[in-house]
């Protein structure tokens, strides 16, 4: 599932993550699909840090979900595991191993740890913006670098998986010093939806 934001840089490509946040996906592809976001500009551009959008009125204070208010976040759940290997044998009682899939129990070990997919740990990331816990509506933004502050506070719902050099010339704008808004107004033009499974 993926979406494409066309942008007066360029074009960005993002992967949408409906099974680990529907809600979130629900409302981001019903507002895509209704041409909500056409036209909206990036009103806040940190560099090295995010860029912001989403908000029709251009102020960085407007927007509203599908349903007409807040909602939810969607992360305290959602788990990823990433294995690492070790050499030494297995130990009985061993924190945090698995056995094998054939039932065996292995020479060697192997430790998971449950690490938060929710992370923002790559540039790239998309998360809905927020005001504070459930206060999401339309606006969201996209990450320039590892911002492992905004976790467990913002949902992820999405990657940017093409188009990387337009997300290298949005964070060039030139800004405002003190609002961090863009000098000049760079908007979504329109998006293209590739796919969207809650579409009746």
């Amino acid at each position: 599932m993926s979406v494409t934001l066309h942008t007066d840089v360029g074009d960005i490509k993002i992967e949408v993550f409906c099974e680990r946040t529907p809600k979130t996906c629900e409302n981001f592809l019903a507002l895509c699909a209704s041409n909500y976001y056409s036209g909206c500009v990036f009103h806040r551009n940190i560099k090295g840090f995010m860029v912001q959008t989403g908000d029709p009125t251009g102020t960085g204070r407007g927007g509203n979900s599908i349903w007409g208010k807040k909602f939810e976040d969607e992360y305290s759940e959602y788990l990823k595991v990433q294995p690492r290997f070790r050499t030494s044998p297995l130990k009985s009682g061993a924190l945090g191993t698995r056995a094998c899939a054939s039932g065996r129990r292995p020479t060697s070990f192997s430790v998971f740890s449950a690490v938060l997919a929710r992370l923002h740990n790559v540039r790239g990331v998309v998360s809905m913006a927020n005001n504070g816990p459930d206060t999401n509506g339309s606006q969201f933004f996209i990450t320039y670098g590892k911002q492992p502050h905004l976790d467990m506070k913002y949902t992820v719902f999405g990657k940017v998986i093409d188009g990387l050099d337009s997300l290298d010339e949005l964070e060039k704008l030139p800004v405002n010093e003190k609002t961090y808004r863009p000098l000049n107004d760079v908007h979504i033009k329109d998006i293209t939806i590739h796919a969207n499974p809650f579409a009746q």
